[in-house]
């Protein structure tokens, strides 16, 4: 059963979703068919998950090996899990250093593959 919303619950859905704070962080994927674990960094982990599982389900996600592995064992054996958030008042400047850096630093923590 769907429910509909008003025009006035809509707007304010979407006045919330513009107003939110972006969630800067790093992330995993890991597969529990092979225990693989692939890590990634985003602007917002907030859209990351429908993001990444859009890409795997229609096979066009850019990592192969990832992508491999989902076709083969399929959606349930795969999960998406925070491992870092930076604070909300990191300098914008610093940001996308801070990403990378520390990406870098959980793959080699995990023995995980990167994700662009």
């Amino acid at each position: 059963m769907t429910l509909a919303l008003s025009k006035d619950q809509k707007r304010a859905a979407v006045r919330e979703w513009k107003e939110r704070k972006p969630a800067y962080g790093i992330y995993a994927v890991r597969c529990s068919a092979t225990g693989e674990v692939w890590v990634g960094a985003t602007r917002d982990l907030h859209a990351a998950p429908n993001g990444l599982f859009f890409t795997l389900r229609t096979g066009v996600h850019r990592e192969l090996r990832l992508q491999q592995e989902w076709t083969r064992h399929g959606e349930p054996a795969f999960a998406f899990e925070v491992l870092e958030t930076l604070k909300e008042d990191t300098a914008q400047l610093l940001i996308a250093g801070l990403l990378k850096e520390r990406k870098l630093h959980w793959a080699a923590q995990l023995s995980a593959g990167l994700l662009l």
